[in-house]
């Protein structure tokens, strides 16, 4: 090769790497795989390495005290309740930046996405201080103002709908075909039942004659029925499709996240008063182990690969990590903030996620 086309050459090769590289600085960042995301009430968001089972991140929010959580279909964006800003945050995962900030309206708290992934479901409420019902209220049954609540079309981040609720809604569900939207009212001890399109109310549930305050609601695998917490009353209630009851079992003290898993045979409870998870026969309800954990540890998932299961311990401070299979702990993660809620990409089954 002569000297003139060695430097053509040259020449030509530093423009295509130049090329190249342009492009690659140009590229997207990936949406994160393999980690789950825990709501920290005091800080923000500590991102976990489920390959790991590291913290890779903590992302201060700035007082914003974010709860419920939860990530769209793609894993693109990860949502927070925000208590003291009566807001929710939507945070872009390939930058850990927020994007947008949507008012709600006071005390929001629960965030379920829609099984169709077009809607993110909130509610907010007003009568509540953030604390459980005060039992002399319970008992008068004096409730005011009613809940809200909003729909967010994930696609531009406006309120797509919002009708009034219950009083101090807590969990939040849906039927398997999404038409259906299944909510717990904790001060009102009712479970109510909605249209989604409409916002009507189509039912009602009194669960006085099983206890006080429901928080925890899921559908099962197959859509056959949805199991439900007592708080207050440490009870198990299991639910037909039409919501009639078919059985009721007592739990360690104070149940809150309720969760079935992939194949629909086992059904956990986190009975976060007791410090104890405890895994049922789902169809049977009949208790089949039970794994010490921390305090208040209100909500857990599974991992992706339905191998491990963790659990967000908010008095704590902590992150418990045990075998799915064999229940024996794993690894306890410290140093989180008063860890609220929990959520896995890819989604996985859990009281705050699928299915």
């Amino acid at each position: 090769m002569s000297f003139w086309n060695s430097r053509r050459f040259a020449g030509w090769s530093l423009v295509f790497a130049g090329i190249l590289g342009v492009a690659w600085l140009a590229r997207p960042a990936r949406v994160p795989e393999n980690v789950a995301y825990v709501s920290d009430e005091k800080g923000g968001i500590t991102v976990i390495d489920l390959r790991t089972l590291d913290i890779l991140k903590q992302i201060d929010l700035k007082g914003v005290e974010p709860r419920g959580i939860s990530l769209t279909s793609d894993g693109r964006y990860l949502v927070t309740a925000n208590k003291d800003t009566s807001d929710a945050s939507v945070i872009d995962t390939r930058s850990f930046r927020t994007v947008r900030r949507i008012h709600i309206g006071t005390n929001p708290e629960f965030l379920k996405l829609h099984p169709s992934g077009k809607w993110l479901f909130t509610s907010h409420e007003p009568a509540s201080a953030g604390a459980p019902p005060k039992e002399d209220a319970e008992k008068k049954g004096v409730w005011s103002p009613p809940s809200r609540i909003v729909a967010l079309d994930v696609q531009n981040w406006s309120i797509a709908r919002a009708f009034s609720g219950g009083t101090e809604t807590e969990g939040i569900e849906f039927s398997r075909d999404g038409k259906i939207l299944i909510v717990t009212n904790e001060a009102e001890n009712t479970i109510a039942v909605y249209e989604v399109e409409t916002g009507k109310l189509v039912r009602e549930i009194d669960v006085t004659p099983y206890g006080l305050r429901p928080r925890g609601v899921k559908v099962s695998r197959n859509g056959n029925t949805y199991a439900v917490t007592l708080e207050a009353s440490n009870k198990l209630l299991l639910f037909d499709q039409d919501f009639a009851l078919i059985r009721s079992i007592s739990t360690r003290a104070g149940p809150y996240g309720v969760a079935y898993d992939r194949e629909g045979r086992r059904l956990l409870v986190a009975a976060a008063k007791a410090q104890m998870l405890q895994v049922y026969d789902a169809d049977a309800l009949q208790l089949m182990a039970e794994v010490p954990v921390g305090q208040r540890c209100w909500h857990f998932t599974f991992t992706p690969d339905d191998s491990k299961i963790l659990l967000a311990c908010g008095r704590s401070n902590d992150v418990h990590i045990i075998d799915a299979k064999t229940y024996r702990p794993i690894r306890v993660l410290k140093g989180l903030q008063m860890p609220w809620g929990i959520v896995t990409y890819p989604r996985a089954y859990g009281s705050l996620d699928l299915p």
